[in-house]
């Protein structure tokens, strides 16, 4: 291929079916297998499968009761977040070989500006091919990869990389897909709306009303006319990107905005002492993270999702950034005791936000008392001596009472695997 233009230097990155991948990677066995990843209990979904799953029509995000259904023959395995976390930290270590401008998207893709790499590795599609290969040396693992002048075309050329799979089989991928400036309008035309960035199931389903399905069909269409079916705001931003148009850069370092964490009950929960008992969990493995990572949050959001699947959230914002597991389960508990159970509560977890370093305290306004301020101070010795001694003995050497079980102390710093919904065993509380 002739060499690619300097403006075609945006890459989408994607660690493909990245669940199912790592567990066929320590499991060989597996190989062209049914997988699926995710909550193995009735309340369960699928996080990842592979394409042998794919065939039978399972997808990410599906119930796990509907994936069985589809495909009794699957292997259904729980997830390891421990595991995924380990090997999306030597991806992202490739990534910084190539670039500085890597805009990160979850565990398993990311964006990279790699125009600064030119003259060092070669153009866009080179450094595409390097970025996979070296990629399947760390890891094993393989990567797609779309190349544009732009993160959607980026994006949308990634997607095209893939490998394929229907009830006839599953047909290999090209791996890395170049979309040029000039081809950009005949790959974007045939595409349906849904493909589009901001266009949510709302918004398609409006324009599909009125017999706008593809790309192409938007494109033709005048902006007035699909502001007038759309609104202003929401028409510009669609005429733009229907015609290949984004502006939007690649941000390297971006801060992060939020941590959170949740789980899902096997059977619903109708006592608030064990509801507390796992958000006082939640806001310790939160905790830990912030620490981690020097950073304080002056927000906690909790989450509760009824049996009836009704889901409110309550917030409360601090004058002083928290970083102690005590001082965030405090307000993360005053909020969930202003909540009533109803008919029982199918989920329930705890987010903070409002993240910064860890810089100097911010004094509450006219001396006002906030008890979770203080608290936070006070467990501060506790929680540096805390974290001197998992770092030297692991961190399951040293915890809170009431996580020590029979067979020693519940480890309740590590990334549990809640966000896939519950296992066919899960213990509780969590």
């Amino acid at each position: 291929m002739a060499e690619l233009p300097p403006q075609v230097s945006i890459l989408h990155v994607d660690m493909d079916a990245f669940f199912a991948s790592v567990e066929v990677l320590d499991n060989p066995s597996l190989l062209g297998k049914p997988v699926i990843v995710g909550g193995t209990g009735d309340r369960g979904v699928v996080a990842a499968c592979t394409y042998a799953a794919r065939a039978f029509g399972v997808h990410s995000a599906m119930s796990m009761v509907r994936a069985r259904q589809l495909c009794p023959t699957a292997v259904v395995l729980p997830g390891r977040f421990d595991r995924y976390q380990e090997l999306s930290a030597k991806v992202h270590e490739v990534f910084g070989e190539v670039t500085d401008l890597v805009e990160p998207i979850g565990l398993d893709e990311a964006f990279l500006d790699v125009g600064p790499a030119r003259r060092r590795l070669g153009d866009a599609g080179q450094i595409a091919e390097f970025l996979r290969g070296r990629i399947r040396t760390v890891t094993g693992l393989d990567a797609c990869v779309g190349v544009g002048q732009s993160k959607m075309m980026a994006k949308l050329a990634s997607k095209r990389a893939k490998p394929t799979a229907s009830k006839a089989g599953v047909t290999s991928g090209k791996g890395i897909v170049v979309v040029l400036p000039q081809d950009e309008e005949a790959f974007l035309r045939p595409l349906p709306i849904r493909a589009l960035w901001g266009v949510g199931p709302a918004m398609a389903d409006r324009l599909e009303r009125v017999g706008l399905a593809t790309v192409g069909q938007v494109a033709d269409l005048q902006l007035s006319v699909l502001q007038s079916l759309i609104g202003i705001a929401a028409g510009e931003h669609l005429f733009a990107i229907s015609h290949g148009r984004d502006q939007d850069p690649v941000v390297g370092g971006r801060a992060m905005k939020a941590m959170s964490q949740e789980q899902t009950f096997a059977t619903d929960c109708h006592d608030k002492t064990e509801l507390s008992q796992v958000i006082a969990n939640q806001a310790e493995r939160l905790a830990s993270s912030l620490r981690a990572k020097d950073l304080r949050a002056r927000t906690v959001t909790i989450k509760v999702r009824y049996a009836d699947f009704h889901q409110v959230t309550r917030s409360a914002t601090q004058s002083h950034g928290l970083r102690a597991g005590k001082a965030i389960f405090q307000v993360a508990d005053t909020l969930l005791q202003q909540l009533p159970l109803l008919g029982g509560i199918r989920l329930i977890g705890v987010s903070v936000s409002g993240l910064s370093d860890d810089g100097p305290e911010q004094m509450a306004l006219f001396g006002e008392p906030e008890r979770a301020r203080d608290v936070d101070s006070s467990w501060q010795a506790v929680d540096e001596a805390v974290d001197a001694i998992r770092a030297k003995f692991g961190s399951a050497a040293v915890g809170l009472a009431r996580n020590v079980q029979s067979r020693g102390l519940r480890d309740v710093t590590k990334q549990r695997n809640e966000r896939f919904g519950p296992d066919a065993e899960t213990p509780r509380p969590g």
